[in-house]
């Protein structure tokens, strides 16, 4: 696959403006993605470990 100049200018140009419109979030915007990120993790582990104990643990419990 080969990019054009004209197309890699765009792309280029494109990824400045959101560098430059890009900023440190604040205290609290990075502790807010930080708590929603712990729960999405924990809600996964969770529904991995009700896997585990379904195809685990209940046959055990039922043979």
């Amino acid at each position: 696959m080969k990019l054009s100049t004209p197309k890699l200018q765009g792309w280029l140009a494109d990824y400045i403006r959101v560098l430059r419109m890009a900023r440190k979030p604040t205290r609290e915007e990075f502790k807010m993605v930080a708590k929603v990120s712990l729960v999405g993790i924990a809600i996964i582990g969770f529904i991995g470990f009700l896997i585990y104990l379904l195809m685990v643990e209940l046959p055990k419990m039922l043979g």
